[in-house]
């Protein structure tokens, strides 16, 4: 039954798959803002439709303040090198600062694998509530090499997660619902780079670095926009 359940994550899971990999980046003529990364290269932002939020999107895994004045969304993959390397400093700035926010939406645009353990990581929201599935989001990162649904499973056992469960609840078509309605936002928003942000409705493709994402936070307490005049 075990082996009948994995090969369910390999196999019906492509259907979605096919769906939201290999998605056209939505064309930009220009940046909103002038907005410049860690390592000095410039990122790609853009306002985003006023229609498009992530109000009411199930299946969004938040860390930090309950009563935030700064939310930001993060859409990600887990065989992404750039959303391995944002996971830690992202997690610094939820650690340190009480009035910030992260909302985390899967967008696995690289493959299959991406997509098998972007349904594990609900079925562990599903099953175990939000402050669980965040640590279990950090391990997924923490994990060395490839990631997809076998090798999610196997965190959740190193995390003492009931992963028969999880396994059971991955292949379940109310998980199915959620993950698609997040794969069909991210695509919507153009979201065809990982990891990409939301930031006072306003879209970045690629990461920042902490510190360009310090100064954006800044900026929105001290002017709303991400970059104060």
């Amino acid at each position: 039954m075990i082996f009948e359940r994995r090969h369910l994550i390999r196999s019906a899971i492509t259907t979605v798959a096919v769906s939201v990999v290999g998605r056209s980046p939505k064309a930009q003529s220009s940046n909103l803002y002038d907005l410049i990364g860690d390592d000095g290269s410039p990122i790609v932002n853009y306002r985003l439709p006023s229609e498009l939020s992530v109000e009411g999107l199930p299946g969004i895994v938040w860390a930090g303040s309950a009563k935030p004045d700064v939310i930001l969304i993060e859409f990600f993959d887990y065989n992404c090198a750039y959303c391995r390397k944002a996971v830690g400093e992202l997690d610094k700035i939820v650690a340190k600062d009480a009035e910030f926010r992260l909302g985390l939406v899967n967008n696995p645009i690289i493959g299959v694998g991406s997509v098998q353990a972007a349904k594990v990581q609900q079925a562990v929201l599903k099953l175990y509530g939000p402050l669980r599935a965040y640590e279990f989001h950090k391990a997924l990162f923490a994990h060395r090499g490839a990631m997809d649904g076998l090798a999610a499973l196997d965190v959740a056992k190193k995390m003492k997660l009931d992963a028969a469960a999880i396994e059971t609840a991955a292949d379940g078509d109310d998980i199915s619902s959620v993950f698609i309605k997040q794969a069909k936002l991210a695509a919507s928003l153009g979201f065809a780079a990982t990891p990409s942000f939301m930031l006072k409705n306003v879209g970045m493709l690629g990461y920042p670095g902490i510190q360009s994402l310090k100064r954006m936070i800044a900026a929105v307490r001290s002017c709303d926009k991400l970059v104060c005049a």
